[in-house]
C-alpha cells in the first residue's frame, strides 16, 4: 500500500504565515502608533536579529538581550535614550508580537544619562534668529517659541486646531497621546492667514484633480466618513508637492518634513552668529524659561508643555539659577 504523504500548507494553497517583521508592523498599526515609531521599532528588532546570527527571537532570551543592549552602551556608546528605545522595541516584540514574558535584565549595563541643562536663547537671540528666517519655516519657528510645541506637534496641526477666535491652539495626541491647549501668538497670525490662503488654493486644486484626502488615523476615518476631504481636517502646513503614503501607497498631500524647518533654523542661527548648539527644540526650552522669567508658575508651564511629571519641568528653574522662587545674586556683585 502506498505511503500517504501529508500535504504542506503551501502545497494545499493555504497562505504562508506572515513573516516576523510583518507581524511587528501589523501589531504596531493595530495600536495606532506613529510611522516614526514603527520604523524605529522595526529597525531595532532587525538589528537585534542580525547581531545574533539571524536567529529567531523565540530561540533567544535573557543572555542575548542583555548582551545586545549592554553592547550598545559599552561598544557603540549610545545615549541612555537610544538604549531605552531599543529596549522598548524588544519589549514590544516579546510581549505584543510573540506573546512571551520578557526575560529579566538584572545584568544589563545601562547607558549613563547625563544631567545637562537645556540650551536656552536670550530674547535678543530669538529675535535675531527669527528675523533671518522667512516663509513657512519662519511661521513654524515662531509658533514653536510662542507656544512651546514640539516641532512634530506643530507640523501635524490641522486647520481646525487653529482657534483664531478663542486665541489658542489645540495640540492633538501630543507625547503620551494627550491633547492640550497652548497660546496662539498674535505676532504669527498675519503670516499664518496668508499661508492658509495658499493652502486653501492647493486644497481646491487637489479636490478638482480627485486627489485622495488627507491622512486620518484608521479609527477616525471609519468614525467620520469623508472627513479626510473636509477643509478643517487638512494639514495646516502641507507640503507643496504630492507624495506617496508609505503605508497605503496612495498619492496624497502630506505635511512638510521636519527637516525643512530644522535646516532653516540652523541657517538662521549661523547667520545670527549664535554660538550655542541650537535646534528646533531649543525654541521650546526658551519658551518655558522666558515664561518663568515673566513670573508664571511652574504648574501652568507644565500644562502648556504637556509634561507628565513636574520634575521634568523643574529643570527650567535650574536654568534661571533660582532658589525658592527668587533670583540668586552673586556675592561678588555686592563688593
Amino acid at each position: 500500500m502506498a505511503e500517504i504523504v501529508p500535504i504542506s500548507p503551501a502545497v494545499a494553497g493555504e497562505p504562508a504565515p506572515p513573516r516576523l517583521l510583518d507581524r511587528v508592523r501589523t501589531a504596531i498599526r493595530a495600536r495606532h502608533y506613529s510611522l516614526r515609531t514603527e520604523e524605529a521599532y522595526v529597525g531595532w528588532i532587525k538589528r537585534f536579529i542580525l547581531a545574533n546570527g539571524k536567529r529567531h527571537p523565540e530561540e533567544m532570551g535573557e543572555i542575548e538581550i542583555n548582551r545586545y543592549l549592554s553592547n550598545l552602551a559599552i561598544h557603540d556608546r549610545v545615549s541612555a535614550s537610544t538604549q531605552n528605545q531599543a529596549l522598548s522595541a524588544l519589549l514590544f516584540l516579546y510581549r505584543r508580537v510573540l506573546e512571551k514574558p520578557f526575560p529579566a535584565l538584572e545584568n544589563l549595563i545601562r547607558a549613563r544619562r547625563p544631567s545637562h541643562l537645556p540650551t536656552v536663547l536670550t530674547r535678543a537671540e530669538i529675535r535675531s534668529v527669527l528675523r533671518r528666517m522667512s516663509g513657512t519655516p519662519q511661521v513654524v519657528a515662531t509658533l514653536l517659541y510662542g507656544s512651546g510645541m514640539r516641532v512634530m506637534e506643530a507640523l501635524r496641526l490641522r486647520v481646525k486646531d487653529l482657534e483664531f477666535g478663542l486665541n489658542h491652539i489645540v495640540v492633538r495626541e501630543g507625547k503620551g497621546f494627550k491633547d492640550r491647549r497652548v497660546p496662539f501668538p498674535l505676532s504669527v497670525r498675519p503670516g499664518l492667514v496668508t499661508w492658509l490662503a495658499r493652502v486653501r488654493r492647493w486644497y481646491d486644486e487637489d479636490r478638482a484633480a480627485g486627489c485622495p484626502g488627507v491622512y486620518l488615523p484608521d479609527a477616525l476615518e471609519r468614525k467620520y466618513p469623508g472627513a479626510n476631504l473636509q477643509w478643517g481636517w487638512q494639514w495646516a502646513f502641507p507640503a507643496s508637492e504630492i507624495s506617496t503614503d508609505p503605508r497605503t501607497g496612495l498619492l496624497r498631500r502630506h505635511h512638510i518634513h521636519e527637516r525643512v524647518v530644522q535646516r532653516a533654523v540652523q541657517e538662521a542661527v549661523r547667520e545670527a552668529a549664535v554660538r550655542k548648539p541650537v535646534s528646533c527644540h531649543t525654541l521650546r526650552h526658551s519658551f518655558a524659561t522666558h515664561l518663568l522669567e515673566d513670573g508664571y508658575d511652574i504648574r501652568t508651564i507644565q500644562e502648556l508643555l504637556g509634561h507628565k511629571n513636574l520634575k521634568t519641568t523643574m529643570v527650567y528653574t535650574h536654568v534661571l539659577n533660582r532658589a525658592g522662587g527668587r533670583g540668586v545674586r552673586s556675592p561678588a556683585d555686592t563688593l
